[in-house]
C-alpha cells in the first residue's frame, strides 16, 4: 500500500459528505415476518432444516418470548443460572402449592412467559435489487443471542458467537442479483464457550436467556472498495486525533483511492480542514491520518459531553463509499490514586447495569430508552455505570456519549478462566470486538475482563490479560476482574473492602457493630494501594417488596416471586401492611445507602464507588436492593434531590464522633466537602445550622471564607454547641449548606434529669416472669417485661438475627446471613414511645434497641394483636413480628419489650430514654391493652 498526501485535493467540496439518501438505498431492512421453527431436539442441521422451508412465522426484531414461542415453565425447567440457595424451592415444604401444574410460581427470579433453551431456525426470503450490481454485500444482524449460523440458498456462510456486538457476514460470493433464501440458526445454550450461569450477558436472573435477534437486521451494500474499521485516537495536550483505519478491495486487481477526512461538531466550535490520502490498496490496507483539532477543540467530560463527527469518504473507480464515526476529544487516565478526566480530578459516582429488563427480557436497542435510564441516574447524582458481566449495544454507548456518562464495560463472562478452556480464547477476542465496535465512544473509559474471576490460574491469566488489552488499546483504562485480583500492572483496583457491610459479615459490620458516628473512612486501605481504588457493588441494602409495581408487568416476564411474597403476607394477616412495610424499610435502606456513600466520599483520595445499586435486581433469590425499580422508576420513600444531598459533584460532610447525646453534653462536628465539580467553588462561606423538628432553630453559625479546590477531604471547619437549652428529649438535625449544595444529620438529645413518674411503684420492671411477678400481674398489675437477648425460643423469634441494618443481598441467596429483618414499622404517636423521639421507620436512635433485641414471632396469636413497635421481617417469611407489644393477662396489664432495657444500662442513653418513655406510658391512663392472652401464651415464647 502506498500512500500520500495530494494537497490539490483539499479543497474537494462538502457534497461529497453528504450521503443520506444513498445510505437508505444500500440499506435493506430486514424487520418484520420471517419463517420459523423450533429445534428442541437438535436435529436442524442433520436434517438439512436450511434446505427446507420452515412452518412456522415470527416477528424481528423480537426474541422467541415475546412472539410466544417456547414452553411454559415447570419443576422441570432447565433454568441458565445457579440456584445456591434457592434450590430449596425445589424440596421446602413452604413452596410445595408453588410447584404444582398450574400454579407454578418460582420465588428466586422473574418468571418468562415462555421459555426456551436451544436452537431455533429463522428464515427469510431477499430480493437483491439492480442496483447492487458489483458492490460488496453484508448481512448485520445486531443483538443477537447468542450463536448464529447462516446459509444461504442452502449453502453454508458461517458461525458467530459474540455476545456483545453485532454478528456481521460477509456476503461476497453467495449472492447473485435477483431473489435468495437467507436461513439462521440460533442456539442460545452455553455449551463448549462457558462465560459463567450467572454472567448476566446470558443468565436467567437477570435479562432472561433468550433466544432472537432484537437490533438491527439489515442487508447493506458499498462499493468493491470501503472503508472497513476506524478507530479514532484523540491526544488532547497535541490538540489532534490520530485516525487508524482499513480499507478492503474486494475488487479483484489494485485500486487507486482517495479518502478524505473532516471533523464537525454538532456544538458551536472552530471550522476545521478537510485532510486528503491518497492510497493504492491491493485486498486489504491500512491508514493512519494525523488531524489537527484546531486551537481550542471542544472536550468531552460529564460537564460538558462534546461530540464530534469524522467525516471519511473514499473514492475509487468502483465508486465513493462513506463513513461517519462520533468521537470524543477526552483523556481519561489513572492519575496516582485518583481518575482524571481531561487533567482534572474525577470521583466516580457508579450504579450498575444489570441486563434487568422486564418487560422485553433483553436490552433495549433504542437511544431514548437508554438517555431515560441514564437522566435517571445521573438526577439522583451519579455520573457512571457499570455494566456487570456484559457488554450494552450501540445505543446505551451513544446516550452515554451525549449525556456524558462514564462507563465500564466488560467482556461478557462471570467465569472460570486461566485452565485452558475455550472460554480463555473467547474472552480475548470479545474484547476486542468490544474496542472495535465502540472503541470510539468517549464514554466507554473503563474495561475490565467480566465480574468476580474463578479458576486455579485467573491471576496469571488475568495479569497477561491487562497487558494486552493496554497495548490494544490505551484509550481507556483496565483492570483484572470486577471484584478481585489485584494485579501490579493493572490502572485500578475494582474491590469491595471500602464497604459498611460485607458478604459473610453478618452482624460484625461497622454499621451492626459500632455504635453510630460519621467520623470512618478507608484511608487505610486507600494510602496502601497505589492505583485509584473504586469500591465494588457497595451497598446491596435491602427494601421490603412494592406489590403496587406488579402491575408494571406487561412484557414477556411475571413477577411470580411478588405473587408468593404477597399471599404469604396475607395469609399472616398483613396484607394491609404491605405500603407501610416498604415505605418504612425503604426509609432505612436510604439511610444505609447515605452511610455507605459518604464513608466512600470522606475517605481523602478514594477514585469512586459503583452501587449494587440504585435499581432493583429482581433475581439471584430476588434482591430488591434499589431505591428505583426494576423499571428504573420511584417507588415514593426517597425523591431524587434527597438522593443528591449525600450524592453529587459537591457534597458537604460532617465527622461526628456520635449521634446521641444528653442535655449536659455538647454537640461537636467537623465539616468538610467532597467537590468534584467543574471549577474550584471561590470564596464560598458554609453555612450550618441545628435545628428542631418543627424548623425551629437550635443554633446556627457560619464557617469560615474559602476557595474550595477540586477534591475530597478538604477541612472547612469545626462546630460546638452546647446543649443545655435542650429540656426536652427531642431530634435535632444539623444541615450544613455549602452555596447551593446541603446535606444533613440527624442527631438525638435526651434530657440528663427526668421528670418522676407518678405511680412509678405500681409497676414491676422485670426480665423475666417468676412465679410472684405472674400472680402480681393476673391480680391485676402492671408488668413491663425487658428480657435479655437470646431469651426467646427459636421457633417463635430466636432463630431470628435482629440488626440495625436493612438486609444484605437477601436472605435467600446468602443462606440466611444476618441480620434477617428490615428495621422497625411503628406509629410515631403512639403514647408509649412519648418520651422517645421517632419517626414510624428506623433511623439512628434505634440502633441501641436493634442491636439488644430479640425478634418476636406473633403469628400464632390472634391478628388483633398489634405491635407497638414491629420489626419488619424478611418477606421470604413474611412472620408478623414485634419488638415491642402490649396486652391483658388476669387482671394485669403487660407491657412486653424484646429490647434488654437492663443490660449496662449505665452506657447506654437510648435504652434509659426508651425505658423512661415505656415507664411513662405503663404509669399513665392510656396504657389499656385491648387484646388477652393467656399466660402459657407468653411462657411459650421463651426457651
Amino acid at each position: 500500500m502506498k500512500i500520500k498526501l495530494n494537497p490539490i485535493l483539499l479543497s474537494i467540496p462538502l457534497f461529497l459528505f453528504l450521503s443520506c439518501g444513498s445510505e437508505k438505498a444500500n440499506t435493506i431492512d430486514l424487520s418484520g415476518q420471517w419463517y420459523f421453527q423450533i429445534d428442541s431436539l437438535d436435529q436442524g442441521v442433520s436434517e438439512k432444516w436450511f434446505e427446507k422451508d420452515l412452518s412456522d412465522t415470527i416477528s424481528l426484531p423480537g426474541s422467541m418470548a415475546e412472539n410466544g414461542k417456547g414452553d411454559d415453565i415447570s419443576v422441570n425447567t432447565k433454568w441458565t443460572g445457579s440456584m445456591w440457595n434457592d434450590s430449596a424451592w425445589y424440596k421446602s415444604k413452604k413452596y410445595e402449592k408453588y410447584r404444582q401444574p398450574g400454579n407454578i410460581k418460582v420465588s428466586f427470579w422473574l418468571s418468562p412467559d415462555k421459555v426456551y433453551t436451544g436452537p431455533a431456525w429463522y428464515q427469510k426470503q431477499i430480493d437483491i435489487p439492480d442496483d447492487w450490481n458489483g458492490k460488496a454485500v453484508s448481512l448485520h444482524l445486531e443483538r443477537a443471542h447468542w450463536e448464529t449460523t447462516l446459509w444461504i440458498d442452502g449453502e453454508k456462510v458461517g458461525m458467530k458467537n459474540t455476545l456483545g456486538t453485532p454478528h456481521d457476514y460477509d456476503l461476497a460470493g453467495y449472492l447473485s442479483l435477483g431473489e435468495h433464501t437467507v436461513t439462521l440458526r440460533i442456539d442460545n445454550r452455553i455449551k463448549n464457550i462457558d462465560p459463567g450461569v450467572d454472567a448476566h450477558s446470558v443468565s436467567d436472573n437477570t435479562q432472561t436467556n433468550w433466544n432472537g435477534i432484537v437490533g438491527a437486521i439489515e442487508l447493506k451494500a458499498r462499493p468493491l472498495v470501503y472503508i472497513e474499521n476506524v478507530q479514532i485516537y484523540p491526544d488532547v495536550a497535541q490538540k489532534k486525533v490520530i485516525v487508524k483505519g482499513t480499507v478492503r478491495n474486494a475488487a479483484g486487481k489494485a485500486q487507486m483511492t482517495q479518502l478524505t477526512l473532516m471533523a464537525k461538531t454538532s456544538g458551536i466550535g472552530e471550522n476545521l480542514e478537510s485532510k486528503v490520502k491518497e492510497m493504492n490498496i491491493d485486498s486489504v490496507g491500512k491508514f493512519e491520518v494525523e488531524y489537527p483539532m484546531g486551537e481550542n477543540p471542544l472536550l468531552w467530560d460529564e460537564f460538558d459531553p462534546n461530540l464530534y463527527t469524522m467525516q471519511l469518504s473514499l473514492q475509487s473507480q468502483k465508486g465513493k463509499h462513506e463513513k461517519e464515526v462520533v468521537f470524543g476529544m477526552r483523556d481519561f487516565k489513572a492519575d496516582g490514586r485518583q481518575f482524571s478526566v481531561n487533567g482534572r480530578p474525577v470521583f466516580l459516582r457508579g450504579t450498575l447495569e444489570c441486563a434487568i429488563f422486564p418487560l422485553t427480557g433483553y436490552p433495549p436497542t433504542d437511544v431514548d430508552e437508554w438517555k431515560r435510564i441514564l437522566t435517571t441516574i445521573q438526577s439522583h447524582g451519579l455520573n457512571h455505570m457499570r455494566f456487570h458481566s456484559w457488554c450494552p449495544p450501540q445505543a446505551a454507548f451513544q446516550a452515554a456519549d451525549e449525556l456524558g456518562v462514564y462507563l465500564q464495560v466488560e467482556a461478557s463472562a462471570w467465569a472460570s478462566i486461566g485452565d485452558g478452556k475455550p472460554i480463555d480464547k473467547f474472552i480475548y477476542k470479545e474484547a476486542e470486538d468490544i474496542i472495535a465496535t465502540y472503541g470510539n465512544h468517549p464514554s466507554f473509559v473503563m474495561m475490565a475482563y467480566g465480574n468476580e474471576p474463578s479458576g486455579d490460574r485467573h491471576k496469571e491469566y488475568l495479569a497477561k490479560f491487562v497487558d494486552h488489552m493496554k497495548a490494544f488499546d490505551d484509550r481507556r483504562v483496565y483492570t483484572s476482574g470486577a471484584g478481585w485480583p489485584y494485579l501490579n500492572n493493572m490502572d485500578y483496583y475494582d474491590n469491595a473492602d471500602p464497604r459498611i457491610q460485607h458478604w459473610a459479615e453478618g452482624l460484625k459490620s461497622i454499621i451492626n457493630a459500632e455504635p453510630p458516628q460519621t467520623e470512618f473512612d478507608y484511608s487505610e486501605l486507600i494510602q496502601k494501594t497505589p492505583m485509584p481504588y473504586v469500591s465494588h457493588e457497595m451497598g446491596q441494602w435491602c427494601v421490603y417488596p412494592n406489590f403496587k409495581e406488579m402491575s408494571k408487568y406487561t412484557g414477556v416476564t411475571i413477577p411470580k416471586n411478588f405473587e408468593i411474597f404477597k399471599e404469604t403476607l396475607e395469609e399472616n394477616h398483613m396484607g394491609h401492611l404491605a405500603d407501610s412495610l416498604l415505605l418504612a424499610s425503604g426509609k432505612l435502606q436510604t439511610l444505609c445507602y447515605k452511610a455507605d456513600i459518604e464513608a466512600a466520599l470522606r475517605t481523602k483520595d478514594m477514585a469512586g464507588f459503583q452501587l449494587l445499586d440504585l435499581h432493583d435486581f429482581p433475581g439471584q433469590g430476588t434482591a430488591l436492593i434499589g431505591v428505583l425499580d426494576a423499571f428504573w422508576e420511584k417507588k415514593g420513600y426517597v425523591a431524587p434531590e434527597a438522593f443528591r444531598e449525600f450524592c453529587s459533584t459537591t457534597v458537604p460532610l460532617a465527622r461526628m464522633e456520635k449521634r446521641i447525646f444528653l442535655n449536659t453534653g455538647t454537640f461537636k462536628a467537623s465539616v468538610e466537602v467532597a467537590h468534584f465539580g467543574k471549577v474550584p467553588l471561590t470564596d464560598v462561606v458554609p453555612k450550618w445550622e441545628l435545628s428542631d423538628t418543627d424548623g425551629g432553630i437550635f443554633a446556627q453559625g457560619e464557617l469560615s471564607q474559602t476557595t474550595i479546590p477540586i477534591g475530597n477531604g478538604i477541612q472547612l471547619g469545626a462546630i460546638s454547641v452546647d446543649l443545655k437549652k435542650a429540656e426536652k428529649a427531642q431530634k435535632l438535625t444539623l444541615t450544613v449548606h455549602i452555596g447551593e449544595n446541603k446535606n444533613s444529620w440527624d442527631v438525638w438529645v435526651y434530657p440528663s434529669k427526668k421528670a418522676p413518674i407518678e405511680k412509678a411503684k405500681e409497676m414491676r420492671v422485670v426480665q423475666k416472669l417468676d412465679a410472684g411477678t405472674i400472680s402480681y400481674l393476673k391480680n391485676g398489675g402492671k408488668v413491663l417485661l425487658n428480657i435479655t437477648k437470646g431469651d426467646i425460643a427459636p421457633d417463635v423469634g430466636g432463630d431470628i438475627g435482629v440488626g440495625f441494618s436493612s438486609i444484605f443481598w437477601n436472605t435467600s441467596w446468602t443462606n440466611g446471613q444476618k441480620p434477617h429483618t428490615l428495621g422497625i414499622l411503628c406509629d410515631p404517636e403512639h403514647p408509649a414511645l412519648a418520651d422517645f423521639p421517632t419517626e414510624y421507620h428506623s433511623n439512628w436512635q434505634w440502633w441501641d434497641a436493634m442491636s439488644h433485641s430479640n425478634a418476636i414471632i406473633l403469628d400464632d396469636f390472634i391478628p388483633d394483636l398489634k405491635p407497638v413497635v414491629r420489626i419488619i421481617d424478611d418477606w421470604f417469611d413474611n412472620h408478623r413480628t414485634a419488638l415491642i407489644f402490649e396486652a391483658k393477662v388476669g387482671k394485669g396489664k403487660l407491657l412486653f419489650s424484646g429490647v434488654d432495657l437492663h443490660t449496662d444500662l449505665e452506657n447506654r442513653l437510648e435504652a434509659q430514654q426508651l425505658l423512661y418513655s415505656l415507664k411513662r406510658y405503663m404509669a399513665g391512663d392510656r396504657f389499656d391493652p385491648k387484646t388477652t392472652l393467656e399466660i402459657n401464651d407468653v411462657n411459650n415464647l421463651f426457651k
